[in-house]
């Protein structure tokens, strides 16, 4: 091989590794760009994933009692195992309510018990729910429903269920939907009455 192959020989090869070095770079900086987009559309459904606030309770309480009174005279006595204090102020009883009414003397006129319940901040109202019973003592009736709600300023309980209220002094059982009556069930009146039946027996 003489000196000129020999020259142009070198310049093919230089200018082979010079295209190699210039592929790999392409291919390097491809590679480069590949990898940032996969990484953006990787990272971009947590960007515009919204952080949901926080809805639980903020305060748990065991074994709570609540009173209620009016010129030191004690009106409302709620007992529950559980109490759940939202962030709203909102209430919610998860295990069963037991409320007592109470006469103008403190005697106890009218007992209530529900499977669970919840207090409205906003509203100022507790619903009860589930199996709610309640008994008037000096009447001897009890009121059978599926929810009540009692407003504290007003004094009143009311629903829109389906009720029934049995009398253990005339064995009679009145059904009808929705109820309006004072907080001690002395005086109510149903909604819609279905009818009044005579039956033998009492409570």
């Amino acid at each position: 091989m003489n000196n000129a192959q020999w020259i142009m020989g070198n310049e093919k090869l230089n200018r082979l590794g010079h295209l190699k070095r210039h592929f790999q770079a392409v291919l390097y900086f491809v590679s480069l760009g590949c990898f940032a987009l996969f990484f953006a559309a990787c990272e971009q459904p947590k960007q515009n994933k919204k952080i949901e606030p926080y809805k639980g309770p903020i305060e748990e309480i065991n074994d709570v009692k609540l009173l209620y009174s009016e010129a030191a005279v004690l009106k409302v006595r709620l007992k529950t195992p559980k109490q759940l204090r939202y962030l709203n102020e909102d209430r919610k009883y998860p295990k069963p309510i037991n409320i007592v009414f109470y006469g103008p003397a403190g005697e106890e006129m009218t007992t209530l018990r529900s499977d669970s319940g919840r207090y409205i901040k906003s509203r100022d109202l507790y619903v009860v729910t589930g199996h709610v019973v309640v008994i008037n003592k000096q009447k001897r009736e009890k009121l059978l429903t599926s929810e009540l709600t009692w407003n504290p300023a007003t004094k009143k309980v009311y629903t829109d269920k389906r009720v029934t209220i049995l009398s253990d002094l005339t064995g009679e059982k009145l059904y009808g939907i929705g109820l309006d009556a004072n907080q001690d069930f002395t005086q109510y009146a149903i909604r819609k009455p279905s009818g009044v039946f005579n039956v033998e027996g009492g409570i």
